[in-house]
This record gives C-alpha cells, sequence and structure tokens, in this order.
C-alpha cells in the first residue's frame, strides 16, 4: 500500500496543474496561481515522501516530470496566453496579431525539455542547472495577478513581456548553475546566497505583496547568475 502513496501525491500535482489551467483559461488568475501553488506544495512533499517510505521508482520518477509540465510547464503558459489574449495587437498584421498569443506554450515546450534534461542529468542532486520549472511557474503566475493590469496598458509593456517570457524560456534549459534551499549544515559559512537569499524574500513580499513573489524568483536567478558560475 505505501507505495503508491507518492504517486497518488504525485498525481495530486497533476490534478491541481489541471484546475489550475481551468482557471487560466477562465480568466481568474488568482485562482490559477492559488492552484499552482497547492501543486508545489504536493511536488515537494511526493519526493520526500518516496525517500522517506524507501519507495522510489522509475515509474515514480516520469510521473512527476509529466505532473510538474502541467503545472509548471502548461498552466502558466496557459495564464500567458489568457492575458495575451485580452490585448489587439493592432498594429500588427493580421495573421500575426493572431498568433501573438500562441507564443506563450513556447514555454510549455520548453519546460518539458527542461524536465526531460532533468531526469538524465546526474549533476542536479544540490542544486539545479538552469531555472527549476515550479520557480519559473510561480514567477508567471504571480506576475500576471500582482502587475498584469499595469503591463497591459502599453504595447511597450506587452512586447516586453513576451520578450522576457522568451528570455525565461532560454533559462529553463540554460547550462547555469542555480543553488537549490538544501542545507548540509546551518552554518554560515557555504550557505552565505542561501541565506542573503531568504533575508531578502521577507521584505520583498512585505513591500509589493503577490508580484514580490515575480520579484523573488527574478532575483533568485540572478543571484545564481553572478554567483554559482564556474
Amino acid at each position: 500500500m505505501k507505495k503508491h502513496i507518492p504517486n497518488t501525491i504525485t498525481c495530486c500535482n497533476l490534478i491541481s496543474g489541471c484546475i489550475a489551467t481551468y482557471w487560466a483559461f477562465s480568466g481568474d488568475y488568482e485562482l490559477a496561481l492559488l492552484f499552482i501553488v497547492i501543486g508545489a506544495v504536493f511536488d515537494f512533499f511526493d519526493g520526500m515522501t518516496a525517500r522517506l517510505l524507501h519507495v522510489s521508482s522509475p515509474i515514480g520518477k516520469e510521473l512527476d516530470s509529466l505532473a510538474d509540465d502541467i503545472t509548471f510547464g502548461f498552466a502558466p503558459s496557459a495564464i500567458i496566453f489568457n492575458w495575451l489574449s485580452g490585448y489587439s495587437f493592432h498594429e500588427l498584421p493580421s495573421p500575426i496579431a493572431f498568433l501573438m498569443p500562441f507564443t506563450a506554450f513556447i514555454m510549455a515546450a520548453f519546460s518539458a525539455l527542461r524536465l526531460a534534461k532533468f531526469n538524465l542529468d546526474e549533476r542536479q542532486s544540490m542544486g539545479f542547472i538552469g531555472l527549476p520549472t515550479p520557480a519559473n511557474a510561480l514567477f508567471w503566475g504571480s506576475l500576471i495577478v500582482g502587475a498584469g493590469q499595469f503591463l497591459a496598458s502599453s504595447p511597450i509593456y506587452i512586447y516586453g513581456t513576451i520578450a522576457v517570457m522568451l528570455l525565461f524560456s532560454y533559462l529553463l534549459i540554460a547550462e547555469i548553475p542555480m543553488f537549490a534551499l538544501k542545507f548540509k549544515t546551518w552554518g554560515w559559512k557555504g550557505n552565505e546566497v542561501k541565506y542573503i537569499f531568504l533575508l531578502t524574500c521577507i521584505p520583498l513580499l512585505i513591500i509589493f505583496k503577490v508580484s514580490g513573489l515575480a520579484i523573488i524568483i527574478a532575483w533568485y536567478a540572478l543571484l545564481s547568475a553572478c554567483t554559482q558560475r564556474h
């Protein structure tokens, strides 16, 4: 019986992603973000549960990636797609204007590539190579919830958001080492970057609220790129 518990938790992650996608297409980005967060909680506990119960399996690893691509790949892409669909792109020729919202699904494809790469990459036990998909999903969910109306107010911001989406798609598969919040020891030495990151998260959330989560993810990527490259 216990061998099915981690996979059940993984399926709860997948179901959360499906619900998040529904709310994304419905235009309720707050609920979409909520279910992405719920999915992230399930994603955290499925691997932990498998290790605690000593029931890790190849099928669990594959199922985890499939669930993650829905919750952290397709769901945030659906948020961006629906958000972009609210803009007319009247300055572009009609066929191109019609296609512009669909660029959001480029991120879903890169998320799948990132997850497939993660499954085969043995370097990512204590850190990541490229931006983790949950971080990417939380960035986009919180950005659209917290600043979506402001970003939709100008064509410059719209196209800038698309450019950032393409940049983050690249970061998913980039050969850039990024730290994980895993501690071998609790001392300051060797954990400086992690503690600096954690200490800056609280004021960012207090000041910027939901948008603060997007700023935190951007700060995480920048801090990783500046300190982890070797």
